[in-house]
């Protein structure tokens, strides 16, 4: 029988939103916040629009996948006032799940993709590694909604 290693963050990890509003810039690769039909559907609700006229006006399709539509030039989420997201309470699951993303999981990425520029990493409570874990399942669960 094998036996499964440890996670590096399985004891949990410290960590609490500083509202620095750099997780709503992009960064290279983590540039597009990809929409799902129940985010748009949140989000729109936020805005109290129609999720099709929202759809229209705030998405685009690469790939086959709605995401937020991004402006060259402007690294800023189009939703991002100073250091505060005007749809706080219906942004989309992948600004909910921010930091415990699969991809960022392993210890280097986690190192140079979030600690580096993130200054909620070791503040506040600690993050349980189980409700990570149900963190990164609501994250990886999203990703099998992107395209519809």
């Amino acid at each position: 029988m094998e036996v499964k290693q440890k996670e590096w963050w399985q004891d949990g990890v410290r960590f609490q939103c500083q509202g620095s509003g750099k997780c709503c810039t992009s960064h290279g690769e983590f540039g597009f916040v990809f929409m799902t039909p129940e985010d748009r559907k949140r989000m729109a609700k936020a805005l109290k629009m129609r999720t099709s006229d929202f759809t229209k006006k705030y998405c685009q399709k690469t790939g086959g996948i709605y995401h937020l539509i991004e402006t060259v030039g402007k690294p800023d989420c189009m939703f991002l006032n100073g250091k505060s997201c005007t749809v706080y309470e219906g942004r989309p699951t992948q600004c909910r799940t921010w930091p415990f993303w699969p991809e960022v999981m392993n210890a280097k990425s986690w190192k140079k993709d979030v600690v580096e520029f993130c200054p909620g990493i070791g503040k506040g409570k600690i993050i349980s590694g189980n409700e990570i874990e149900k963190i990164l399942s609501e994250q990886k669960n999203s990703e099998k909604g992107f395209g519809k």
